[in-house]
């Protein structure tokens, strides 16, 4: 199970609450330029937490004050693409195409939309605009590559994101995120050993990608193997981003593993605060149900249904019948 989807992925909120404060001082002279600042990067925020409802009416309070900013309707609309909004997705990327003549991320994720509604004509135009104009800024545009692997990979084309990012790691071999990308697209395809192998690569590459080590740690807790090694990795995951919540939920999940449950609690709890996620909910549905608080463990179950119904494990430990939906097995 990937630790938390991509959620896990996120730069720490402090680093962007601190770029605020800079900025803010950068634009103090300029009343509106300011707002739009504080606006674009309160969504940033919002958005690499994990909570795009937040995250995109910060962007259209910035937008209201400064309608031809190019990056932040680049930010709209790739928040639109993670809400599944394609529609406006597309508005918002063509409109940050046209404003900023020069970008490359606009026409690189408007490739794989129009590829994913099978406009392959849009999609090839799009992409080759993008390449060319990486191309004409550097001819080793190794960002566009990235923005590029992680929309198909939101999007789940693997085949996609795993050549995008092994190109990346030609270019760049020793990238500690591009072969966490890289060990997320293994994972989700069942390629177990592959995984593992990747992400001790990539913390062999940078031993702070605090990413690498949460979900190096996850997937020890989740196998339910090597603990105390998993404790360790995640801790210093922890070290380098203290207020993820994705990664407050791991610790819990490896003290559950280790017969910790008091602790599991307590630093599930805590996570559920930072963040408000599937897995953590049923992680805690989990910790209820051997403390044997079985009404306990089926409401966090329940919430965690709610935020993402595809989860057959949570359905069963409900006694939900999978064939007929919401009925539960007697």
């Amino acid at each position: 199970m990937t630790p938390l989807g991509l959620v896990r992925i996120g730069l720490a909120s402090l680093l962007y609450i601190l770029l605020g404060a800079l900025l803010s001082v950068a634009y103090a002279a300029d009343t509106k330029a300011s707002t739009v600042m504080s606006h674009y990067i309160l969504g940033s925020v919002y958005e690499k937490t994990g909570d795009i409802d937040k995250a995109i009416p910060e962007y259209e309070q910035a937008l209201k004050q400064d309608p031809q900013n190019a990056q932040v309707h680049l930010s709209l609309g790739t928040a639109y693409l993670k809400k599944n909004n394609v529609p406006k997705a597309i508005d918002e990327l063509n409109l940050a195409s046209k404003l900023d003549p020069e970008a490359v991320e606009p026409h690189a994720i408007l490739a794989l939309l129009y590829f994913s509604q099978e406009n392959t004509s849009a999609a090839g135009k799009e992409y080759e605009t993008a390449l060319a104009k990486a191309a004409q800024l550097e001819p080793s545009n190794i960002n566009i590559y990235k923005s590029l692997g992680t929309v198909y990979l939101h999007n789940k084309n693997y085949p996609a994101a795993e050549n995008t990012f092994k190109l990346v790691l030609g270019l760049t071999p020793k990238d500690a995120e591009a072969l966490f990308y890289l060990a997320n697209i293994y994972d989700e395809t069942g390629r177990d050993a592959l995984v593992e192998q990747t992400l001790k690569k990539s913390i062999e590459m940078d031993p702070g990608y605090a990413q690498s080590l949460n979900y190096l740690g996850y997937l020890y807790a989740d196998q339910n193997r090597s603990l105390a090694e998993a404790e360790k990795l995640i801790k210093r995951a922890l070290e380098i981003e203290p207020d993820n919540g994705a990664f407050v939920d791991s610790l819990g999940w490896v003290y559950f593993k280790q017969g910790k449950v008091k602790e599991s609690l307590s630093e599930l709890e805590a996570a559920k605060m930072m963040l408000e996620d599937p897995v953590i909910y049923d992680h805690l549905g989990d910790v209820y149900m051997k403390l044997k608080d079985a009404p306990k463990a089926q409401e966090y179950w329940r919430r965690s249904l709610q935020l993402d119904d595809s989860q057959d494990a949570v359905r069963k430990k409900l006694g939900i019948d999978m064939k007929k939906e919401g009925t539960p097995n007697k």
